[in-house]
Parts: C-alpha cells; structure tokens; sequence
C-alpha cells in the first residue's frame, strides 16, 4: 500500500469525471458529514465527496436513512462544502425530496444547490424517477444516479442483500443505467451487485460507475469515511466490500481512557506547559 500523491490539485468538475473513465484513472469517492473530517479528506487528495444521507446512521444514530431531512443534508452539505477546496462535492437527495412528484424535486434540489453551494446532487433510482432527473437536469443542477442496493428502498427490499441477482432485476438494472446515463446524469453509483454485472454496465454506459460493494472493474469506488477508518460501533457489522485502512476506535478509545487517566491523578493539566 503506498501513500498517494496530488498530482492536479485542479477542482475536480463532473467534466473531468468523464475524461478520467475515458483514460482508465479510477474516480476515489469518500463520505463525509462535517467541516473537520471533510478538510482532512480534501486535503488527502479525494476526487469527490459524498455527503450521504447515510448520515442517519453514522452521525444521528437511526437504523435507516429515511428520517433524514432536507434542512439536515443542507446543514450537513454546507458544512463540507465550506472546507473542500479540490473535491467534488456530491449531496444526496433525502427520502421523499424528489419521488414521484418532478415539481417537488426541483424545488429541493434548487434549495440544496442554493443554500449549501453544492456541486451536484445524487438521486436513487432508475427509470421510475426519470421525470424528476429531467427536470432537475433541466435547471442545469448535475446529477449522479443510484442503482443496486437503494437504501431509500429498504422497505420495499426487506434486507441489504445482494441484488440484481436474478436475470430480470440485473436486466432492469442494465435498462436504467442506460436511461440515466443518456437523460444526462455524470455518473452512477451501483451498490453492492454481483462484479460481474458491475462491469458490464461499467463497459457499456458513456457516463462513468461508482462501484459499492460492486467488485473492482467500475470506474471508480464510494465507501463510507467511517467505515475505511474503523470508527466502529458495538452495534455495527462491518459489511464485506469495506476495508479498514486505520482502526479509530482503539486509537480513540485509548486516547479518550488516557485522558480520563490523566485528569483523575491530577496529571492534567500541567501548570507549567499546559496552563497560563
């Protein structure tokens, strides 16, 4: 594993998306929900940032993202965006911001854009949410599509399995990245498909695959912040496509034990370095 280096500290544009599936260079995605993290994040040299609203299980603690408001992504929107100064910044559209009313979703989409300075928004949802995508296309706003595993849908699916394992699903999830892609989206996020789906939508679609959970031949890969840097709940179950590129929660844990060790023997703070 070696330390990645910038080597075009341009602002990375929906544009240039398209020109790094062209050349083969992988698309990095990462989340991030706040000005902290989301500077470190920038600063690393990531292509593009996800303010998911999957800040509903990372940040606010619920088992789904559908209580997640439009207030809450633009408060959470802002805050990323006002430290990034390199990544694209991508905001999801919350539950029931953007389905099956078009007028609603372009509401909420020039609400986000407008009060957080976003630089496009990400939709779930193929063909059935068509009318909505055109007409925030319309307004000029840019939009990344979501296929697969659709969190939004949890209900109707049931579990977070594997989908589009049977042929018609696989074939639906083929049909609607075609549509996306050619209604003007920049790029599609696939969720946690068999690899071998992953690449042939990767191969046949213009616009570039972000894969999650989606094996290693997509454009590109979108994990969760907490996730890669294992800041782990006792409740969390690490899902198979994540890997931990650092362990935060015994680095924090000890840290936080140290402190407390410190302030209970009187060691902190010292009244010579650490006080006035």
């Amino acid at each position: 594993m070696s330390k990645y280096t910038i080597t075009d500290s341009r602002k990375v544009t929906t544009k240039r998306f398209l020109e790094m599936k062209q050349k083969g260079e992988k698309i990095s995605m990462l989340t991030s929900y706040d000005y902290t993290t989301a500077s470190i994040v920038d600063a690393a040299g990531i292509d593009s940032i996800l303010v998911g609203d999957s800040a509903a299980n990372v940040m606010a603690g619920y088992s789904t993202t559908l209580p997640m408001t439009l207030d809450q992504m633009i408060y959470h929107a802002s805050s990323v965006v006002r430290a990034v100064k390199r990544a694209l910044v991508v905001v999801d559209m919350p539950f029931g911001t953007y389905q099956g009313n078009a007028d609603l979703a372009l509401e909420s989409a020039v609400r986000i854009m407008k009060e957080s300075g976003a630089d496009a928004l990400k939709l779930e949802g193929g063909e059935e949410i068509l009318p909505s995508v055109k007409k925030i296309l319309s307004a000029g706003i840019p939009i990344c599509g979501h296929l697969g595993l659709t969190p939004q849908s949890i209900n109707k699916f049931g579990s977070y399995v594997v989908r589009a394992q049977e042929k018609e699903e696989a074939d639906k999830l083929k049909k609607d990245a075609q549509l996306l892609c050619e209604a003007g989206c920049f790029a599609i996020v696939i969720e946690k498909v068999p690899a071998k789906l992953a690449k042939e939508v990767a191969k046949k679609v213009k616009c570039p695959i972000i894969g999650i959970g989606a094996g290693n031949d997509t454009d590109g890969q979108v994990l969760v912040v907490n996730d890669m840097l294992g800041m782990d709940t006792a409740e969390f179950k690490q899902p198979r496509f994540v890997r931990k590129y650092a362990n935060l929660q015994e680095v924090v844990t000890e840290a936080v034990q140290n402190y407390i060790s410190d302030v209970k023997s009187g060691d902190f703070p010292n009244n010579e370095t650490e006080a006035y």
